[in-house]
């Protein structure tokens, strides 16, 4: 077999630096044989249980010679160079054990690299039918040993003849993706947080005379008081900026971690180079003419990637904004920004780099303080998952808001926002609109996924950057509200009844309105705040203040506001003055900024929308059930059988035409029900295209009859006998190409897929994930007693909604899925008819090895 190009991977080492992955090649060989010789001899010895000085030819073609099926081994690259070796070998024709080895360069050591090699040997061990993994590790190699019991796998040993043999059963399991998931994180975070961390900073780019967006980004360095050194990296330029400079970086005493690049983009190559020679861990590429430019652009952006990342280094950009971090002991400010944010306790990622100084600035005019900024532009590395991921650990953020253009690895993304909400507010806005350019390298996501991936997540998603802020400044500093109950305080009776008006669309209700009059004094006002605060009957309080003499700058009702110390979120609504927000924006001492809205709508929507984050954060963690594994489906033939595989029967039926159909029919039992099997008349019961509860042969002759007549003489009827009534439901599945499969629900009907009414979630399904989706969409109603109907079973719903969840991550070649229509009733459901496409699996990140995207 040839090599699969998809089991290679650039991946995340345990320190936060890369390197890349890849099946061997015969023209490893000489590679291997000068790895083979910077092993120690103890090194050797562990691996080969002997001396094993030199590699013997025979041996060598071997090792560098492998089928990719019964014979895999992986080589780690870094530097140009091979640094380890992991390989499997079958033990016997058409046997599902394999025997699994690999070794690690002396200097490399300690760094996770044998936990890589693991986890990719046993996903390509997996795809080959192979199922467990044996071992035998010499008594005195803790290291290895370690890292095999660490793997998260069941592992069974027995010592004999002085060798501690291994095997275990190399299925994931909750416990090995556990362990997997949180190695990733803590090399991620490693890696962001020393590009957010430097303890120098190189700036390439910047001219002597001053001018031009190095020099720029080269004074906003220094303007900012970054603690470490800044070194400009100049050809000729003996001093820049006013700063000493070198012609290149490497041999450079001071350490460098960060290096900011403003050169022509045909420049950059050169600075990638010096920049690994110099030691350098990341590149914030500032600089134009990448993939937003056309395909050739792509292609140059790509090979830059490729340069990046195979010595070790990480990527910002290219074409993006910039860095910052706002703490005293850092003070980093390597952005296009001219000053460095205020400090806060909010994490802000924005993928716009045109749109992010307008960010910084609104932030800046809102009051609302950063612990630390990242811009990623054309996203080529470093994406909004690498930022959560740090923001995750971070003690100085608090909160999170998100400026998303595109999505590089959507299924990952809800995964660790959904671990990252459940300790941070995380709130984002994803733009609908993607730069045509960036075609010539991704596919933004659909409405529907988006839609899905937000509503697993615990995301707080918001419409429009103003709305982001407005979340942003309640849940900068503000405490989750408790519950949806508000209190209103109030000196204008128009903002009391404005409010009362506009909660129960944000869902929240009103337990009180305190009108206090316009008379009222600002202390007399903050009193009734401070008592509303305290009493136990609300959840939050909005303060809507309208002074009666509007004058620019006189809000002294809301510097005593900023001296309150909430115990529940307050917001204030100060309709008088547009400059609200501007300094002073903080109480003092304290870099909090007071959530200030200049309209009653804003505030009651943004509160509206925490609170019922802070619901869902209340709630229990779901879990996904499982099932028992069924075998792959790949034609429509086999939908009802691949579903009962799944404990998910479907009502039977057959097709028939003509003088058959009144046989067909009594075959299945009556009565029946005939419905027109060729759409779009499939399931119109409107259309006269279905006929019910055909109780004799006459009767089915009668009805198929009539169908003639309106559809066509030899009609073609789908026959199924009668179930008991209920409400008509729609389950689906589609494998989405950015974010997988996602399961969809709703009620059925004309009407219903008319206005799109259906809820989605990204598969699998945990129980809390079915429980909310069942009542969902705006139909949902008619499935709890809707004017005294009776209710239906959603447990029932829910438990459908669970298996089908597991099918569509269980079976890569489904590529939809519908089951409609469903019959919800008081008692149980039934499943009247599905349908099904297959296709070749797509590709479905963040279920395998760690790898980066």
């Amino acid at each position: 077999m040839t090599e699969s190009p998809e089991r290679a991977a650039d991946v995340l080492l345990s320190d936060g630096t890369t390197v890349h992955l890849r099946p061997i090649r015969p023209d490893d060989a000489d590679r291997i044989v000068a790895l083979h010789s910077r092993f120690s001899e103890r090194t050797r010895y562990l691996r080969y249980f002997s001396a094993y000085p030199r590699i013997p030819q025979r041996d060598l073609d071997r090792f560098v010679n492998v089928d990719h099926h019964d014979r895999e081994a992986f080589v780690i690259e870094h530097g140009g160079e091979l640094i380890a070796v992991g390989r499997y070998e079958r033990l016997g024709a058409g046997s599902h054990q394999a025997e699994v080895a690999f070794v690690v360069e002396d200097v490399h050591q300690g760094r996770g690299i044998g936990s890589v090699l693991i986890e990719h040997l046993v996903a390509a061990a997996s795809q080959e039918g192979i199922t467990e993994f044996e071992a035998d590790v010499l008594p005195v190699n803790q290291a290895m040993l370690r890292v095999f019991m660490a793997a998260g796998f069941s592992i069974e040993r027995e010592f004999a003849d002085g060798v501690v043999h291994l095997w275990f059963p190399i299925a994931a399991t909750p416990d090995s993706m556990r362990v997997q998931w949180a190695r990733e994180q803590r090399a991620e975070t490693r890696s962001i947080g020393r590009l957010l961390n430097p303890r120098g900073v190189a700036v390439y780019g910047a001219r002597a005379d001053g001018s031009g967006i190095g020099a720029a980004i080269l004074a906003h360095l220094k303007a900012a008081g970054f603690t470490g050194p800044i070194i400009p990296v100049h050809p000729s330029a003996p001093t820049v900026g006013g700063l000493p400079a070198v012609p290149v970086l490497a041999g450079h005493p001071e350490p460098v971690d960060l290096a900011v690049v403003s050169v022509p983009a045909e420049a950059v190559p050169s600075v990638v180079a010096d920049c690994a020679a110099a030691g350098v861990h990341g590149l914030v590429v500032v600089s134009a003419g990448f993939a937003e430019a056309g395909p050739a652009g792509a292609e140059a952006q790509a090979a830059l990637l490729r340069a990046v990342r195979s010595r070790g280094m990480r990527l910002v950009g290219p074409n993006c904004l910039g860095i910052a971090n706002t703490d005293p002991g850092v003070q980093l400010n390597a952005t296009l920004a001219p000053l460095l944010p205020r400090r806060g306790r909010v994490g802000f990622f924005s993928q716009s780099a045109a749109l992010g100084t307008a960010l910084l600035a609104e932030a800046d005019r809102r009051g609302l303080g950063l612990s630390t900024f990242v811009s990623a532009g054309n996203r080529a590395d470093v994406s909004g998952n690498d930022a959560l991921q740090y923001w995750r650990e971070d003690p100085q953020t608090d909160a999170v808001l998100l400026y998303l253009e595109t999505f590089g690895n959507p299924r990952k993304f809800a995964r660790i926002a959904r671990e990252l909400a459940r300790r941070k507010p995380v709130a984002a806005v994803a733009s609908p609109v993607r730069p045509p350019a960036l075609d010539a390298v991704a596919t933004g996501p659909d409405a529907r996924g988006v839609a899905a991936l937000f509503a697993s997540s615990g995301v707080i998603r918001v419409d429009t950057v103003a709305e982001l802020f407005d979340v942003g400044l309640l849940i900068a500093g503000q405490p989750l509200p408790t519950g949806d109950r508000v209190a209103v305080v109030t000196n204008a009776a128009a903002l009391g009844v404005l409010t009362v008006a506009k909660a129960p669309a944000a869902g929240l209700r009103v337990a009180s309105v305190r009108d206090l009059g316009p008379s009222v004094g600002d202390a007399d006002f903050v009193q009734a705040v401070r008592e509303a605060l305290a009493d136990d009957s609300a959840d939050a309080v909005i303060a809507a203040y309208a002074p009666a003499l509007a004058l620019p700058g006189e809000l002294g009702v809301a510097e005593l506001l900023r001296a309150l110390e909430p115990g529940r979120p307050l917001a204030v609504v100060l309709p008088a003055d547009p400059s609200f927000a501007v300094a002073p924006a903080y109480r003092s001492g304290d870099p909090l900024a007071l959530p200030t809205y200049p309209a009653v709508e804003e505030a009651v929507r943004a509160l509206g929308r925490v609170a019922r984050y802070a619901a869902w954060r209340r709630e229990p963690v779901g879990t996904v059930p499982s099932f028992p594994p069924a075998p792959a489906a790949s034609s429509a033939d086999s939908v009802d059988e691949l579903l009962a595989a799944y404990g998910i029967p479907v009502v039977p039926s057959l097709r028939a035409s003509g003088a058959s159909v009144p046989a067909v029919a009594e075959s299945l039992g009556l009565p029946v029900a005939l419905k027109v099997a060729t759409k779009p008349w499939r399931h119109r019961i409107d259309l006269g295209a279905v006929r019910l509860n055909l109780t004799s042969p006459g009767l089915v002759t009668e009805a198929y009859q009539e169908l003639e007549r309106l559809f066509g003489a030899g009609v073609e009827v789908l026959v199924q006998p009668m179930v008991a009534p209920g409400v008509a439901c729609v389950v689906e599945v589609v494998d989405d190409p950015a974010f997988g499969p996602v399961v969809g629900f709703g009620l059925g009907g004309e009407a219903a897929d008319l206005l799109g009414d259906r809820a989605w979630r990204p598969a699998p399904l945990t129980d809390r994930d079915a429980a909310a989706l069942v009542r969902a969409p705006r139909a949902a109603p008619l499935l709890t007693g809707y004017r005294g109907s009776a209710p239906v079973d959603l447990d029932a719903l829910a438990d459908l909604l669970l298996r089908i969840g597991r099918l569509a991550d269980d079976q890569p070649t489904v590529s939809s899925l519908s089951l409609n229509p469903i019959l919800a009733r008081p008692e149980g459901l039934a499943v009247l008819h599905a349908t099904a496409t297959f296709t070749s699996p797509l590709p479905r990140p963040d279920s395998g090895p760690r790898r980066l995207y």
